[in-house]
């Protein structure tokens, strides 16, 4: 009955892009389908019987994945063709396309609960896989099925330049709540001049742009800071008409008060995207509100910033705004899904194959992804790549869960809320709480 339904939906669904951490595309912040180029490699179906069919959407790595997929036919003999699509190509219009023309592919990425949506009932479950028990990152259905293999890590913690603490006389470790963050924020704003700071964080509310990063990321802290992976209870409140638990979140109120503090006034409530991680990147900021996809800006974009500032380590602290919370953020962007068709047993065992030590080497080392997987002995060339394997590898890592929060909740409600309170328009912790509590209640009652 499902297949049947779907069927008859995807002749007139609506057009959806893969969902990728920045929420909107106008930021660049996460990784995304679209880079340069329109779809690319091997649109059709393989004539080979035997052979797999994966679409990939970051067309960045289509070279990479071929050579992943060289490298697995040659201890295999299974042949498994890439076909990636970027440049704006609407990825999920594509396979829904496919599975009209009953073109489907063995393997296709999925970037969140909305397009996994579309392919319910369709996809084989890999509860039983062995690469599950080595990895926190798996996409699992609301029937508890695994349906989606990480093949990479992004994270949200707060991002530190390591240099900089330490020429300031600061250990990371010995940030393990409010009361310790506030005395090393104090530190380093005694320090500024000596340290070339412009300001102790780079933290930005400005709504209209970056309206994702304040509503979805930082949100996204008060709902799973601290937490078990599969722990969803204040995600769980918030489905539940919008309610937010006043407590906790005043509490995070008091950290997200800090930041108004000391970040950089010009870039708090009217600055860019842009302008937050070329600061950090030129050594201007000792903290920044980003996740580690600013690592690929750092390095790229801002490469000649970068090495002008010594190409200085970076880091990230969990956001413990309750003393002792030590974990950080960590999700898979998107995931691969098998279709459950006569090779899902075939795309299973590539996928095993792909989570193993030399998969592993080549998604890492070439494709530069930053693994999801505990036993991988692997690092990616990227400034967070070390600190996110470490959390990882320890299992201080929390869940993902506001990619599933109401739809625009961000955009339409909470990005105005913070703000407000970084103008100063919202006065201290408290009324933040009980604004933000109002707001969500009506989002989610409307």
């Amino acid at each position: 009955m499902k297949r049947k339904l779907l069927a008859i939906a995807l002749v007139g669904a609506m057009t959806l892009s893969l969902a990728a951490c920045g929420g909107s595309g106008s930021s660049g912040a996460g990784t995304d389908d679209s880079t340069a180029g329109a779809a690319a490699s091997s649109g059709g179906g393989s004539s080979d019987a035997n052979a797999l069919r994966l679409v990939n959407g970051k067309i960045e790595v289509d070279a990479q994945l071929k050579a992943l997929a060289k490298a697995y036919e040659e201890v295999s003999g299974v042949h498994v063709e890439i076909e990636s699509m970027g440049g704006g190509v609407d990825i999920q219009g594509q396979l829904k396309q496919y599975y009209q023309g009953n073109n489907m592919p063995d393997i296709f990425v999925n970037g969140g609960a909305t397009d996994f949506a579309n392919w319910e009932g369709l996809l084989a479950d890999m509860s039983g896989e062995k690469w599950v028990e080595d990895t926190e990152a798996e996409y699992v259905d609301g029937e508890g099925k695994v349906v989606g293999f990480p093949y990479t890590t992004e994270a949200i913690g707060l991002a530190y330049n390591a240099d900089i603490l330490e020429k300031a006389g600061i250990d990371p470790a010995s940030i393990t709540g409010p009361d310790s963050m506030k005395a090393a924020f104090e530190t380093l704003d005694s320090k500024k001049d000596e340290l070339g700071l412009t300001a102790v964080i780079g933290y930005c509310a400005e709504a209209t742009n970056l309206y994702w990063s304040t509503g979805n990321h930082m949100f996204g802290i008060y709902e799973d800071e601290g937490l078990a992976r599969d722990d969803t209870k204040y995600f769980d409140m918030l489905a539940d008409g919008g309610k937010i638990d006043e407590e906790r979140f005043e509490k995070y109120a008091e950290m997200i008060a800090l930041f108004n503090q000391y970040s950089d006034p010009p870039l708090l409530v009217s600055g860019t995207y842009d302008q937050q991680i070329l600061n950090f990147a030129s050594g201007k900021y000792a903290f920044v509100t980003q996740g580690s996809w600013i690592g690929a800006t750092m390095t790229a974009d801002d490469k000649e910033q970068y090495e002008a500032a010594g190409n200085f380590k970076v880091g990230m602290l969990p956001y413990a705004f309750e003393e002792g919370q030590d974990t950080i953020l960590t999700n898979s962007p998107s995931w691969w899904a098998v279709f459950d068709g006569e090779k899902a047993d075939a795309a299973k065992a590539f996928l095993q194959w792909c989570s193993e030590d030399a998969g592993q080497k080549i998604l890492v080392e070439d494709a530069g992804f930053i693994s999801p997987f505990a036993s991988c002995t692997y690092v990616a060339d990227d400034p967070f790549a070390q600190t996110i394997t470490d959390y990882t590898q320890a299992g201080k890592t929390s869940g993902w869960h506001w990619l599933n929060n109401k739809e625009g909740l961000a955009q339409n409600a909470l990005g105005v809320v913070y703000q407000d309170y970084a103008a100063g328009n919202i006065p201290d912790a408290a009324t933040f709480t009980k604004t933000v509590s109002q707001v969500t209640a009506q989002y989610y009652g409307s």
